[in-house]
């Protein structure tokens, strides 16, 4: 008995430093807006949400994750603080889930806000956004409010995480 041929490897996604108004990430933040609708039953638009220059270094970034020549995930930050760098938008796209991106899309913000010498993370997500808790626990973030609570009597989640200042 012969095994069924495996289907070609992709590589892995690379990671594409750019702005929130490039064309390449609209996809990706259109299906991210249409979630955010769907999930909270209210008008969304993510473009008034925070000036597109407060994710340009040197005090923030945005980035996106590309396989073959298209996004399939993407985050951002911002400075919140001197110390402090704001997590948003971090997303990945419905058709490729379940595969590690948004936790390498967090990978890639910490190193690259770490480099940029902040020293914490602050980020929140939605009490309709269980995946995404469960993604910030499972990388070290620290809930700032009660786990054990109903998420709905919270309104957005609060989580930090401390990074390491990477040494020359």
């Amino acid at each position: 008995m012969t095994a069924a041929p495996r289907p070609p490897r992709t590589a892995a996604p690379t990671v594409l430093h750019t702005t929130v108004t490039d064309p390449l990430a609209r996809p990706l933040l259109d299906e991210l807006t249409h979630e955010y609708r769907t999930r909270y039953e209210k008008p969304v638009d993510l473009s008034l949400e925070y000036p597109p220059e407060e994710f340009t270094p040197p005090r923030g970034a945005f980035l996106l994750l590309l396989a073959d020549g298209g996004p399939v995930a993407g985050g951002a930050y911002r400075r919140y603080d001197a110390h402090t760098a704001e997590f948003k938008r971090i997303w990945t796209h419905s058709a490729h889930r379940r595969r590690g991106l948004a936790r390498r899309v967090l990978d890639v913000l910490e190193r690259d806000a770490a480099d940029r010498g902040y020293t914490r993370v602050y980020l929140t997500t939605g009490p309709r956004q269980p995946e995404a808790k469960g993604l910030y626990l499972a990388a070290g973030y620290r809930p700032l409010f009660d786990p054990t609570a109903d998420p709905e009597t919270i309104g957005p989640l609060p989580f930090e995480k401390h990074l390491e200042i990477p040494r020359p």
